[in-house]
């Protein structure tokens, strides 16, 4: 399972830099990389952005997961003595 959470939390870092590079200069390194101009696809990069997107979808579940059992566990018991 921790192969699969630092996966999934590099495909999520991937995609947010990839985005803030679309953002600040008109960037696409994706598309770059499997020899696109920006705005473009191929299978390639659709897939890329696919894993991204699933990624993303996972590293949610798992915050949640994580933010439920870390509630959990620090609940403060009730003292009924005072």
């Amino acid at each position: 399972m921790k192969k699969l959470d630092l996966l999934a939390g590099t495909l999520v870092v991937v995609g947010a830099l990839n985005w803030g590079l679309v953002a600040i200069a008109k960037f696409d390194l994706v598309a770059t990389i499997f020899g696109k101009d920006f705005g473009q696809t191929s299978a390639g990069s659709r897939i890329v952005y696919g894993l991204v997107g699933l990624a993303a979808v996972y590293m949610i579940g798992a915050f949640a997961a994580a933010r439920s059992r870390s509630a959990t566990h620090h609940a403060t018991p009730v003292s009924a003595s005072r």
